[in-house]
């Protein structure tokens, strides 16, 4: 099928690949599915571009949760990658490791990772965004489908973290600036800029901020109280992760532009979109 697709579209100038299994929970209960979906894609596709035998440019869309949970805040490229806290989490590393190797033995394959913090958000067109399949396994399309009466209560996974109110903190990043993230880092291939055949950036604001208080700007923001309940923590999660994007700044000359508001703004303004409200 991918040599096909190659073959049919012989114009192809590079490769983001965004296929793959992506919820933390869900990788805890599924890891095998997640092992054979996200590792397994991501061989087969690298064979169907050594075949080809081009120079293509290759996005990957990695994670965070490569970092486990990191020695220091906010995390920047060089910390250490230690054991992974989920299956997930296991594969972005895994993944990693193919694609420095592979872009390594072969002159055909160029390699920027991006280490995606937590995206949120939609177009503000209101065209495109979040519709998960079944119960959303991330924040905030749980949050706006609470919101839009699809769900009777959010879980908030433990409030006993070590953190200023108990719940875990994350970097939320509006899905625009993530996108231009990659056309950035296509350009900087594109244009033989790159130092190395294998780089890392990571993509987050640089700011964390807790579940609860993504939930009470959501609030904020919407005018909709929402209905949670703090239940037992979820295995898997970190307690703290937010991004050092220095390198990104400096070198894909990238920075993100949106706050939490406007992102989840976006968000909720997609959802009453899909739902009719």
């Amino acid at each position: 099928m991918v040599d096909e697709l190659f073959n049919q579209n012989p114009n192809i100038s590079g490769v983001i690949h965004f296929a793959a299994s992506k919820a933390v929970g869900e990788s805890v209960l599924k890891p095998l599915e997640y092992y054979d979906n996200n590792i397994g894609s991501l061989v087969n596709l690298l064979q169907a571009i050594e075949r080809k035998g081009t120079n293509f440019p290759f996005i990957f869309s990695s994670s965070c949760t490569v970092y486990g949970q990191a020695d220091q805040l906010p995390i920047d490229e060089n910390a250490p990658i230690k054991k992974a806290e989920s299956p997930y989490g296991n594969t972005k590393q895994i993944g990693e490791e193919i694609l420095k190797d592979a872009s390594l033995a072969n002159k055909f394959l160029q390699v920027i990772a991006l280490r995606y913090f937590n995206p949120i958000g939609a177009h503000n067109s209101c065209e495109i965004g979040e519709l998960p399949i079944g119960k959303p396994q991330n924040l905030v399309p749980f949050i706006t489908q609470t919101a839009a009466g699809i769900h009777k209560k959010l879980s908030v996974f433990g409030d006993d973290y070590p953190t200023e109110d108990g719940t875990c903190v994350r970097d939320y990043i509006h899905v625009v600036d993530l996108a231009k993230a990659h056309v950035m880092g296509l350009q900087r291939m594109i244009s033989k800029e790159q130092d190395e055949s294998f780089e890392v950036f990571n993509l987050g604001t640089g700011k964390g901020n807790s579940v609860l208080e993504v939930i009470k700007t959501f609030e904020k923001v919407s005018g909709q109280p929402l209905n949670y309940e703090i239940t037992a923590r979820r295995k898997g999660d970190v307690v703290a992760a937010y991004a050092d994007t220095t390198k990104a700044n400096k070198i894909l000359g990238w920075k993100a532009q949106y706050t939490l508001e406007q992102a989840l703004n976006a968000a909720w303004k997609w959802e009453k979109k899909i739902r009719k409200l």
